[in-house]
């Protein structure tokens, strides 16, 4: 069934994804701030400075006009850096006049309000102007799926019919949907992996090798977990596509823009100057912020988070915070991985019991 969906935000990733929307036949109306760049869409069907080399289908249309992208529409997708989500749906909100299911697929967790991206959603979008909320999220770059290569991600929504309905709307051959009830876990897991991919750009940068990077992404795999469990995540959701899959993607890609700040963190470049360089928005550096907070609020132990909080905005030097993370007291390694055995497997290991038979899992 064709659609009507406003995708607000033209940067690499809500383009790619206005391209897997067109591909399904939707009538895609993809919204910019500025309009030189609308132009550029709507004569050349090109986004150059995002997608460089990539043209645009012809039944994605530019627009620059906010009232006029999201009238009358079915799905509103929302591809905007986390910092702007309040103000653009502030500036949307009025002009929401047909009750659109509202999709997001931005990825962090906002410093100081430590809200997670659907709830800065419910704090500014009234229920009765907005259908539902879904997040997608996954182990997706924008450059891999604007070239049609095969792509997973999981939609996620407190509500199931939404869910279901997000997944019709963007399935097909190259991208794959899974539906996932676990919205907490689902946001968790896109959100606080550019954490633990900014550490492994910065060993990387540090030349440390591939020992280190598997050891950060495992235990960053933990680090996630347990915060969001107790945030009331499921722990099974940090196994699949948008918790070990996000993670291994952003890790080990030069696609990835946090995998690419930590890089240039850890060849000795200082935040503003590696931020500067990027010239667009690495969120991992405001998650860690707010991750760092989290921990705090919530008693929960995060070593890796707390190491590149001190080398974000304490100054301490690279080498410094992987010799502190390396120094930790001595750690039983299978208590702290057993989230991805289930609960009955947490409440029931101890040091003297053995773990259950893989049959009994």
């Amino acid at each position: 069934m064709k659609e009507k969906v406003a995708v607000i935000g033209a940067g690499s990733w809500g383009t790619a994804l206005a391209m897997v929307l067109a591909d399904n036949g939707h009538d895609v109306r993809l919204w910019a701030r500025r309009k030189e760049q609308v132009e550029e869409m709507n004569k050349e069907h090109t986004n150059t400075r995002y997608l460089p080399g990539r043209v645009l289908p012809e039944n994605i249309k530019g627009y620059h006009d906010l009232k006029e992208a999201v009238s009358g529409v079915s799905f509103v997708l929302l591809v905007v850096p986390t910092k702007a989500i309040r103000e653009t749906l502030q500036h949307m909100k009025p002009y929401l006049n047909s009750e659109p299911v509202l999709i997001h697929a931005s990825k962090g967790i906002e410093p100081d309000t430590l809200k997670r991206i659907s709830e800065m959603i419910e704090d500014e979008v009234e229920d009765n102007l907005i259908a539902s909320t879904v997040v997608l999220s996954g182990p997706s770059h924008a450059e891999e799926v604007c070239e049609r290569q095969p792509t997973s991600v999981t939609v996620s929504s407190l509500d199931a019919q939404s869910a279901k309905q997000a997944q019709d709307l963007f399935m097909n051959k190259h991208f794959r949907v899974y539906t996932n009830l676990d919205l907490i876990g689902v946001e968790l897991g896109g959100a606080l992996k550019n954490i633990i991919a900014l550490g492994v750009g910065l060993t990387d940068g540090l030349e440390y090798g591939d020992n280190a990077k598997a050891a950060l992404m495992t235990r960053g795999l933990a680090e996630i977990a347990r915060l969001g469990i107790k945030l009331g995540a499921n722990p099974m959701t940090f196994a699949g596509l948008s918790g070990l899959g996000d993670l291994i993607v952003t890790c080990t890609s030069t696609h990835s823009r946090n995998w690419r700040a930590g890089n240039m963190l850890g060849k000795g470049m200082d935040l503003n100057q590696v931020l500067k360089e990027m010239g667009m928005v690495v969120e991992g550096v405001r998650t860690t912020q707010a991750a760092y907070q989290l921990a705090e609020r919530e008693s929960v132990e995060m070593p890796i988070t707390e190491a590149l909080y001190d080398v974000l905005f304490n100054d301490r030097l690279p080498e410094e915070a992987v010799e502190r993370l390396m120094g930790r007291v001595k750690k039983h390694e299978v208590e702290n991985l057993s989230f991805l055995l289930g609960p009955d497997f947490q409440d029931g290991y101890s040091e003297k019991t053995s773990p259950p038979r893989s049959e009994d899992i």
